[in-house]
């Protein structure tokens, strides 16, 4: 079966490699802008055509007259979901959004709940229009040339993810999403920063979990830089070394790009310490890096939520991230020392407002959830985010290349003073699940 699996996706990535790229989009009723496909409330996904909406119940298709591209929009009472078959790479995706009789409330996610603009509002009559830079991947691995050399060895539950379905999926959510056009375009030259972890990095699918590397594209400059995020749940060093999840970063990182890398939850586990192959591992991935011109960054492992009885968070992570620091000057590389934010971010919210930041859910909050979610290490849309700032608050603190990039999303943060949750905005998706991710 895993076979036939990955005979397919070879087989579907062998024809999205010389596939349509660029793409303009007329959302809304009849009217057609020149030169635009046409979507309306009953343009549901279909394969032979390469775009549609994943579901096409409780879509609205209004018409204000005028303008045939921004008189007109797509809009839904609920989370609705627009997917476009595209080959792999880096994009520039244009949203028209308004409404010429009305105002509007949108937030765009991409993928696997990737934030990318959060809380859009225009007021009556305003169109407005907004772009975002993605990164779409399929786990096929191909050299310089384009020609297929491997796959990456993906989990089961990884096939039903939407970041590795040879699709770019945009969800379109909050009170009055509008959406009145959508363009696409080829990225060549955005530097990407690849992103290489676990369950507290990776792009989660279902609400309620989250990580901080799924929160990281809202913070940068859209055009300039692009988030590859190649996290997964379970994962350590080596794993993702024999899953070829690296090989995959290898084979397409460029002179200029980032290699941020965050291990240690699951390498801690039994039988693995520092000296069982984590430091070699990390070394050998920083030299390989840079032999290729990009950019490594390590990321210390946040904290567990384990308190002590002074309020005071406790090292549960043994020596992996004081390793991490010794290796970043060992190798005279960037180090960015999330675990030691995190101890400062989580000691300033407290034992109990922390679960706020943390999955901590009482019973039936979510389909299927008969028993009490209390997780000290997986994090929310809040906590994501929280930890989100602080990776970005260290690249700019540190003076990173990368810094220039930061968009104007970011006023600062200070880990000592916590957002206030009760003012988080993050409307819920559709895709929920209560099961815990893979990993430790």
């Amino acid at each position: 079966m895993k076979n036939a699996f990955s005979f397919l996706i070879v087989f579907i990535g062998s024809i999205l490699f010389g596939q349509q790229t660029s793409f303009k989009f007329d959302f809304g009723g009849k009217r057609v802008q020149k030169d635009y496909i046409s979507i309306t409330e009953n343009s549901k996904f279909d394969k032979k055509i390469g775009y549609g909406f994943m579901d096409i119940s409780g879509l609205k298709s209004i018409d204000r007259g005028g303008n045939a591209l921004t008189g007109d929009f797509i809009t839904s009472d609920k989370p609705f979901y627009f997917s476009v078959v595209l080959p792999e790479g880096n994009y520039d995706i244009q949203l028209t959004l308004g409404d010429k009789k009305g105002s509007s409330e949108t937030t765009v996610r991409v993928e696997n709940r990737r934030l990318m603009l959060d809380d859009v509002k225009t007021k009556e009559g305003e169109i407005v229009e907004k772009t975002i830079s993605v990164h779409v991947k399929d786990s096929i691995i191909r050299n310089q040339k384009g020609e297929h050399i491997g796959i990456v060895k993906l989990k089961p539950r990884e096939t039903k993810y939407l970041h590795w379905d040879n699709l770019l999926t945009i969800e379109f959510n909050d009170n009055s999403p509008k959406v009145c056009a959508v363009t696409i375009q080829p990225n060549k030259k955005a530097k990407t920063i690849y992103l290489t972890g676990d369950s507290t990095v990776v792009d989660a699918q279902y609400e309620p979990w989250a990580s901080w590397g799924q929160m990281l594209p809202y913070f940068f400059v859209p055009k300039d830089v692009v988030i590859a995020n190649y996290a997964e749940s379970g994962e350590t060093l080596k794993a993702f070394e024999d899953r070829h999840r690296i090989d995959k970063i290898w084979n397409k990182i460029k002179p200029g790009d980032y290699l941020f890398i965050q291990f240690g939850h699951n390498d801690q586990k039994a039988g693995n310490s520092v000296k069982s192959g984590y430091r070699k591992r990390l070394k050998e991935w920083i030299e390989k890096a840079k032999s290729l011109g990009a950019i490594p960054v390590l990321v210390t492992s946040m904290n567990r939520r384990v308190f002590d009885e002074n309020n005071k968070i406790v090292n549960k992570l043994d020596d992996f991230p004081d390793a991490m620091r010794e290796i970043a000057k060992e190798e005279n590389v960037y180090l960015i020392d999330l675990n030691a934010m995190s101890k400062t971010l989580f000691e300033a919210m407290g034992p109990e407002n922390s679960k706020k930041a943390f999955v901590y859910y009482p019973a039936n909050s979510y389909p299927n959830q008969k028993q009490t979610l209390a997780d000290d290490t997986h994090f929310n849309p809040y906590g994501a985010y929280e930890l989100a700032k602080c990776v970005v608050k260290s690249i700019v603190d540190q003076k990173l290349s990368l810094s220039k990039y930061i968009s104007k999303n970011y006023k600062g943060f200070d880990p000592n003073k916590p957002d206030a949750v009760e003012g988080f905005h993050w409307p819920e998706s559709i895709y929920m699940e209560s099961l815990k991710p893979d990993g430790n």
